[in-house]
């Protein structure tokens, strides 16, 4: 049984049609919505070279709640769209699905190394994920792209609300004592109570929960 992907658009746009594609797509996201049964968690990440323009796009999937290793589905290519921030999804989202469409195991949840609905234009590359795909789908970035915090202690646990111009679009969320947070927002068909609930279930002891963790170390080619 192989992963269905929607159809939503094709890739070959400027970077102007990207924008007004976005503002368009981020009204059919779900911020809310019942989780499924979890038996099999995903984590999917991009690597790409800012230089040659090439990229390998991984995702893992692993069984939930022990997280063991179940599979692993690869993809490498040239990232056609440039490297623009706010547009990431362009540029990596064609590798990305490719690697999804090589998965046997379906997977219940997808943490995914990126924005959600914490992007400018609420359509981060969680969020264009989730709508091709049509599952529920975490942004678990490393890095914050927009919104205010207040600062968070030391201790892993801490957590901070994560505002853009007074509206809730994420939460920055320490995973390890003495570690840098995480930045949460839902992705697609999922609340943030959740997302920040499962993103806390699948920690192992590292900064990044376990499945974006490892995919992560499979999009540099290091498993």
């Amino acid at each position: 049984m192989n992963v269905k992907i929607k159809k939503l658009h094709d890739w070959d746009m400027t970077p102007s049609q990207a924008i007004a594609l976005q503002r368009e797509l981020a009204q059919k996201v779900s911020v809310c919505g019942t989780l499924p049964d979890i038996h099999l968690v995903a984590g999917a990440d991009v690597w790409h070279s800012r230089t040659s323009g090439m990229g390998r796009a991984a995702v893992v999937v692993l069984s939930y709640p022990d997280m063991q290793l179940v599979e692993v589905s690869c993809s490498e290519g040239h990232c056609h769209f440039p490297y623009i921030p706010g547009l990431l999804s362009f540029r990596e989202m064609p590798l990305l699905l490719s690697a999804f469409e090589g998965l046997e195991n379906i997977p219940d949840l997808i943490l995914m190394d990126g924005q959600g609905l914490a992007h400018p234009r609420r359509l981060g590359i969680a969020s264009h994920l989730g709508l091709f795909l049509n599952k529920p789908v975490i942004g678990c970035a490393k890095s914050r792209l927009i919104g205010e915090y207040t600062a968070l202690d030391e201790s892993a646990g801490s957590f901070s609300d994560l505002y853009h111009n007074t509206e809730l679009i994420g939460r920055v969320m320490r995973t390890r004592q003495g570690v840098n947070p995480l930045f949460i927002s839902v992705g697609h068909k999922i609340c943030l109570e959740e997302a920040c609930s499962m993103v806390a279930e699948c920690c192992r002891g590292y900064r990044l929960p376990e499945p974006t963790r490892q995919a992560h170390l499979a999009a540099a080619d290091l498993i």
